[in-house]
């Protein structure tokens, strides 16, 4: 039976990492199955419906990105953070196809991953119930559902976040420091371009409704069109 913070799936090849950072998520609550296969990984998150998903990238049977991509092509959007080796992979493991909520490149530290992952679900577990308009895109936080000219969005968890702090704020200009602040919390330290990866994913699940607007030099705002 999973802890009250819930069961966190660690999919890991390397044992020494896995086990790190298992006893890290334990330590705060969480607990934790590993496993060390992405194609095993998938059959294990249907039957074990984790709260959350720490995949590597690079993994034997099929890789992380394979993995998430099943998932999400499937309509699974169980929050994922992705371990990578390498900066350069960033925004791939956070491309407009994978979905995937953060990342952490090794070495990592557990303890940020740990927070990372809590913030994660933080997100996913809800916000006050609000319905926000914002020229053709609408959100509904109870329901946690977007439309965007009409038609229903699927968005992970931290797009929603992301997309939601933006409306909550119309015309007003929030910069990258300040997103990092509202959407990742005490996991600011992911860095500038984080937010201009969700950004891009935003604008492209919404297309043309996107109230999405760039100001150069300074951030980001939701404006009417």
């Amino acid at each position: 039976m999973a802890d009250e913070r819930g069961l966190v799936l660690v999919v890991e090849d390397d044992a020494a990492i896995a086990d790190l950072v298992g006893r890290y998520l334990r330590r705060d609550g969480f607990d934790v199955h590993v496993v060390t296969d992405g194609r095993i990984a998938l059959t294990e998150v249907r039957r074990l419906r984790p709260a959350a998903v720490v995949l590597d990238v690079g993994l034997p049977g099929a890789d992380g990105i394979e993995v998430c991509r099943a998932l999400r092509a499937s309509g699974d959007w169980t929050p994922v953070l992705f371990v990578t080796a390498r900066d350069d992979e960033v925004d791939r493991v956070l491309g407009l196809e994978l979905g995937a909520d953060d990342y952490v490149t090794k070495p990592f530290s557990p303890r940020e991953l740990v927070a990372r992952v809590a913030t994660v679900l933080r997100r996913a577990r809800g916000l006050p119930q609000e319905v926000l308009e914002v020229g053709g895109t609408r959100l509904d936080t109870g329901q946690r559902r977007v439309w965007a000219a009409g038609r229903e969005v699927s968005l992970t968890a931290t797009e929603f976040e992301l997309l939601t702090q933006l409306m909550r704020r119309p015309r007003q200009v929030l910069d990258r420091a300040q997103l990092l602040s509202l959407v990742w919390g005490y996991a600011a330290n992911a860095g500038t371009r984080t937010v201009d990866v969700h950004i891009a994913q935003l604008r492209a699940k919404l297309g043309d409704s996107s109230p999405i607007r760039t100001v150069r030099g300074v951030g980001y705002s939701a404006d009417p069109p």
